[in-house]
């Protein structure tokens, strides 16, 4: 028997119809909610990205603005740029696409982002609120996995979550979340030893490595729920997760397809906010 998928597009487009209904009632009272997303060098990934961000907050709405910067752009020259949207009263959203090229610091471009506007929830005082379980932006991709659990009608208190991964943009900031939703968190990684030891004992295991594949039956308990934050490629070149899906599938009770789970939720995570970020503003 397959396991339950659990549909990322399809939860996600539910939440965008709610998002698009409070941009119709803030455009009623004047605002119309405004995302600004710098893109600094030639990565063609983050120039997808962005690409879809944009189409994303138009379907919905929104005002976007793309700031394209050139890769030999400094660091001075990038803090400049945020602090003019910083000023900007028809932006309530700053993102900063990420990776930025070596010669420039992205936790000082980070931290230069004005908190109200940190819609990605990666400057030091929206981790430290978050941390704290105090109202904040969350990072958008952990913020999803929780949507697609809560959709999923899956329990997570008294639970048993495991992260394999540990970045500070989907690792850290997940187990804080399922933790602050009163799950027992176990975070793994890299150095962790007899990796399988620890993720057979997960009811959820969120696997946020970022190596293709690598999440195999040896891994997975059976009747867990697995939710795959991984986008990679295999020796085909065919998009896939951290998962091994035909694998796991079976196994686990719920499992989340690459593409279609995660991915969709990201960016879904980022309109949130962004006009949470507008309505927070029309309030003060």
């Amino acid at each position: 028997m397959s396991s339950a998928i659990i549909n990322g597009k399809e939860i996600g487009q539910e939440i965008r119809n709610a998002v698009a209904e409070r941009v119709i009632r803030l455009k009623e009272q004047g605002l119309t909610p405004g995302l600004a997303v710098v893109l600094v060098g030639d990565n063609q990934a983050s120039a997808t990205y962005v690409r879809n961000k944009q189409k994303s907050c138009e379907a919905i709405g929104m005002y976007s603005e793309l700031i394209k910067l050139p890769e030999e752009t400094t660091q001075e020259e990038l803090l400049t740029q945020i602090q003019l949207l910083n000023q900007r009263e028809d932006i309530h959203g700053i993102l900063v696409q990420l990776p930025l090229p070596k010669h420039i610091d992205e936790d000082k471009v980070i931290a230069t982002i004005a908190v109200e506007k940190d819609v990605d929830g990666f400057s030091p005082v929206s981790v430290g609120k978050m941390m704290l379980g105090q109202e904040t932006f969350l990072p958008c991709t952990p913020f999803g996995v929780m949507k697609l659990l809560e959709y999923s009608g899956i329990e997570i208190a008294g639970k048993h979550a495991v992260i394999v991964g540990r970045s500070h943009i989907v690792g850290k900031p997940m187990g804080q979340l399922l933790l602050q939703k009163d799950a027992t968190v176990t975070y793994t990684h890299s150095k962790t030893p007899d990796l399988p030891s620890f993720t057979k004992q997960a009811d959820i295991l969120i696997a946020a490595v970022g190596r293709a594949n690598f999440i195999t039956k040896e891994h997975v308990k059976e009747g867990a729920v697995v939710i795959d934050v991984g986008i990679n490629r295999d020796d085909n070149n065919k998009l896939c997760g951290d998962v091994n899906f035909a694998e796991v599938d079976g196994i686990a009770s719920h499992i989340t397809p690459v593409p279609g789970g995660v991915g969709p939720m990201t960016i879904t995570m980022l309109l949130f906010n962004t006009v949470q970020a507008a309505e927070n503003k029309l309030a003060n």
